[in-house]
């Protein structure tokens, strides 16, 4: 009779098969704990995205709140408009600020300004530690003149919203003190859109008087917290 596979085992041969078994069990707890390690990493670097993204979501609603209570009495008669989610406040029909087709602030709108930059600024002031810019944007409608193609008047309106932004930024610049310059210099700039960013009625099509706008926006430094976290996890 065929001895069996144990009694044809030479004791060396019993401590070998042991031996790959404890090594199979060692592996595999091994691959365990770093398995549980990955998962615990993975859902802190969740918990820190989550957390980042309810205090974007705090500290907007903050500054908008702030903004609306600083200027809700006064935007109806600039004709401006405040945006929750962008952090922008739009002054409407900018034709209103400007001579139709240039870029000189008329006497009204520097009023306007006057009143407003400084009280924007002050109002901004306990948030400038989360804020990455101001942007002063211009904004035109598709419309140029009478005639030319639809890319001379896009280029046409783009000389003229970023001409608008510039004079605006050069007008209240004078306004802030000179030992508030450098800051604000750092976190100011012109910029202009010509008729890329339109303002749609309800059925979709242009307003071409809210879509003619210069507009104060806040860009907050949520977007480098992010890049932040994501280095760190790697």
């Amino acid at each position: 009779m065929p001895a069996s596979l144990s009694s044809r085992l030479r004791p060396s041969e019993e401590g070998e098969w042991l031996s790959v078994s404890d090594l199979m069990a060692g592996l595999m707890m091994v691959f365990l704990c770093i398995s549980i390690v990955m998962m615990r990493s993975m859902m802190e670097e969740r918990e820190k995205i989550r957390a980042l993204a309810q205090s974007y979501r705090d500290n907007q609603l903050a500054i908008y709140q702030t903004l609306v209570r600083e200027f809700e009495g006064d935007l109806p008669h600039w004709g401006a408009a405040i945006d929750k989610d962008s952090l922008t406040i739009s002054f409407n029909n900018s034709d209103a600020m400007f001579q139709t087709g240039a870029a000189e602030m008329n006497a009204d709108a520097q009023k306007v300004m006057e009143n407003f930059f400084p009280r924007y600024l002050a109002a901004l002031n306990p948030y400038l530690d989360s804020v990455r810019a101001i942007h002063i944007e211009g904004h035109t409608s598709s419309e140029w003149g009478t005639g030319g193609s639809r890319s001379e008047n896009y280029f046409n309106n783009l000389r003229l919203s970023q001409s608008r932004s510039r004079e605006v930024l050069r007008f209240v610049h004078s306004l802030v003190p000179a030992e508030e310059v450098p800051g604000m210099l750092a976190l100011v700039a012109a910029v202009g859109y010509s008729s890329a960013r339109p303002v749609l009625r309800a059925d979709g099509s242009e307003d071409p008087e809210k879509s003619k706008r210069v507009a104060f926006r806040v860009i907050t430094n949520s977007e480098a917290q992010i890049h932040r976290i994501l280095e760190e996890a790697l």
